[in-house]
């Protein structure tokens, strides 16, 4: 099993991270909480209560962990598809592997980062939907000190179950959008470079732009529920399940609940996947 393909999904998931961390914080406010009234009215409060840093809350265990979550989506996509195919990552532009292929690969590597990704999304959610300024002498402490106090404090009221809240919808929204994702990157490549060669970084750019809205797109009404589900736990239990959170949610706010933060994760992703494919590719060429 290549580990190049799991170091090139650490660096490039990083960079990912990096970039699109405080769009990622507008749009999980926006789907959790209805103090805003849209994107800019959300940016100018965090800004105005929180500062700079408020967009950049919960990154740091991200970060520390984008080495296990990303690896495991790059890593198990490309491995399955040398299982399916026998073809490596550098003969795949040469001899195309077929788009069902791709999809299956796609949808097995979203399947395995979901289970890992989970503890470490209910944590970045958790200190992103914490709107207190950083703690202040005198002031009211905020609920969590930073990640390992919040996993500690999960752990402690909720249970070794606490840390998992959420992750049936997070496993429903990454296995198919991720066999999306691949999938749309493979066909615009392929539409954009002649037969047999390998992509340029033009084409790469683009394709992992729209490759990331596309699965976003896809992938936004599970991802409300997703993370309303892993807010659930702060207090008392709202919700039996995903199907119940889901009837909840139109019931009380209509159909429009499942678009929450559709535009500020559009205007994420194409930046975001771009760089993450581009860093991805290149650096499997360099070690190639």
């Amino acid at each position: 099993m290549p580990v190049e393909e799991f170091v090139a999904g650490w660096v490039s998931g990083a960079l990912g991270l990096v970039l699109g961390h405080p769009f990622d914080t507008v749009k999980v406010r926006l789907q959790t909480q209805t103090t805003y009234r849209g994107i800019i009215d959300c940016m100018v409060k965090i800004y105005r209560h929180e500062s700079l840093l408020g967009f950049f809350k919960g990154m740091s265990f991200p970060i520390a962990s984008i080495a296990l979550v990303n690896s495991v989506l790059f890593g198990v996509y490309s491995n399955s598809l040398l299982a399916l195919t026998a073809t490596s990552h550098q003969e795949r532009w040469a001899q195309p592997p077929s788009y069902t292929h791709v999809f299956i690969a796609g949808c097995t590597g979203g399947f395995l980062q979901a289970y890992f990704l989970a503890p470490f999304d209910l944590i970045k959610v958790r200190l992103q939907n914490q709107t207190e300024p950083r703690a202040q002498l005198g002031g009211p402490p905020p609920r969590y000190r930073g990640p390992m106090h919040c996993a500690a404090s999960i752990f402690q009221k909720e249970g070794p179950r606490g840390l998992f809240q959420g992750a049936w919808a997070l496993t429903l929204r990454d296995t198919p959008t991720m066999g999306i994702y691949f999938v749309t990157y493979e066909v615009l490549c392929r539409q954009c470079t002649p037969e047999g060669q390998n992509p340029s970084s033009a084409t790469v750019l683009v394709a992992g732009g729209f490759a990331g809205i596309t699965s976003w797109v896809a992938a936004t009404p599970l991802d409300v529920i997703k993370s309303r589900m892993q807010m659930d736990g702060l207090k008392r239990r709202a919700y039996q399940g995903v199907l119940d959170c889901m009837v909840s949610s139109v019931r009380q706010e209509g159909l429009g609940v499942f678009f929450r933060g559709i535009t500020i994760n559009s205007a994420r992703a194409f930046p975001v996947n771009a760089v993450t494919f581009l860093s991805y590719e290149y650096l499997l060429r360099w070690w190639g």
